[in-house]
């Protein structure tokens, strides 16, 4: 994370691809502050669950993602969808819970942090959206991501320690033994800047469940390469959950195009 608060400030002050914004009160600060923290809770969460769920059915539970962002959106924001657009959540949502029953890998606890890092992922894309749009405390893409940053690695570095016994000898001990570990972790640095770069500059021209619901159509595609290259066992009623999911996601998508 502190990779890409660096190239962020080499974007800005080197290369003169944004201009430098400064953070103007106490107020917009927690809100990068707050949305660095649910970030970590979403990744933080995520991870756990991976350890007791498949990354099929991982994914299949995060495409409740535009559920949530949909009671966060209308709790925090007075921007609203039409009611079919709401309709069209209720398959992606019966979709999960269907597939939660097919799930021969199912873990109660790993459910429940999947769960909540998925409620954490639609809460951070609402915040997010609002932090973009407001004019009073408008932030750049670059900007949010660079003083957005340590706000995450100053959350995320004791809960690793405290989380993962000896993780910093560890880490050492890979890096002396291979020093390509070193380009692997500088290119997942990178790569996850840009990511995240690319999530706040769609953010700028579209909803957060928008975002979201397209989103989903990652997951869809995760499930099926998940479920060939691990081997994890479905069910019949799983993989229909799984279809739903995406029905619900395909309906979603035309729900968007006629009420443009």
């Amino acid at each position: 994370m502190m990779a890409c608060s660096l190239l962020s400030y080499i974007a800005i002050e080197w290369l003169k691809i944004a201009p430098m914004q400064r953070v103007k009160s106490r107020l917009q600060m927690m809100k990068i502050s707050a949305l660095g923290f649910i970030f970590c809770l979403s990744v933080v969460g995520g991870n756990i669950s991976l350890r007791y769920l498949p990354v099929s059915f991982n994914q299949a539970v995060g495409a409740t993602t535009p559920f949530f962002t949909a009671v966060f959106a209308v709790v925090m924001t007075s921007k609203r969808e039409g009611w079919i657009t709401y309709v069209t959540l209720v398959p992606v949502v019966a979709g999960v819970i269907i597939a939660s029953g097919g799930e021969p890998l199912f873990h109660l606890f790993g459910f429940m942090m999947c769960i909540g890092a998925t409620a954490a992922r639609a809460l951070k894309s609402v915040l997010q959206g609002l932090l973009l749009s407001s004019e009073g405390e408008k932030l750049n893409s670059m900007n949010l991501l660079m003083y957005m940053a340590p706000v995450a690695v100053m959350a995320l570095f004791p809960a690793a320690l405290y989380m993962e016994k000896g993780v910093v000898g560890i880490t050492i001990a890979l890096a002396r033994d291979d020093w390509k570990f070193l380009i692997y972790l500088l290119f997942n640095s990178a790569l996850a800047y840009f990511v995240n770069l690319a999530n706040f500059l769609v953010t700028k021209h579209t909803s957060p469940l928008t975002l979201q619901v397209l989103g989903n159509a990652k997951g869809a595609v995760a499930v099926v390469i998940s479920i060939m290259i691990f081997k994890n066992p479905v069910s019949i009623t799983g993989m229909l959950g799984y279809s739903l999911t995406v029905a619900g996601v395909i309906l979603y998508t035309e729900a968007k195009k006629r009420s443009m």
